[in-house]
């Protein structure tokens, strides 16, 4: 897991090109999604954490996010 506070920009940009990096969350709502994620897109620098796989974000106590990954709710 990468703090977005600890990332540089280009750092974060060259970890995602890699494909290091493919999932983002919000660390106090314990909510991991898309990048793309319209909901993800707003939240602040300081509680944007990443994560390389959906494995990765279960295994820190996050959940799906309800809006970009309904389907993984239900699962």
């Amino acid at each position: 897991m990468w703090r977005h506070d600890d990332l540089a920009d280009a750092d974060l940009r060259a970890l995602i090109r890699a494909g290091r990096i493919t999932l983002g969350g919000h660390a106090r709502l314990r909510i991991y999604g898309r990048l793309g994620c319209g909901s993800g897109k707003r939240m602040l620098r300081r509680n944007r954490v990443f994560f390389t796989d959906r494995e990765e974000a279960r295994r820190a106590g996050f959940r799906p996010c309800g809006n970009c990954l309904r389907s993984m709710r239900r699962a």
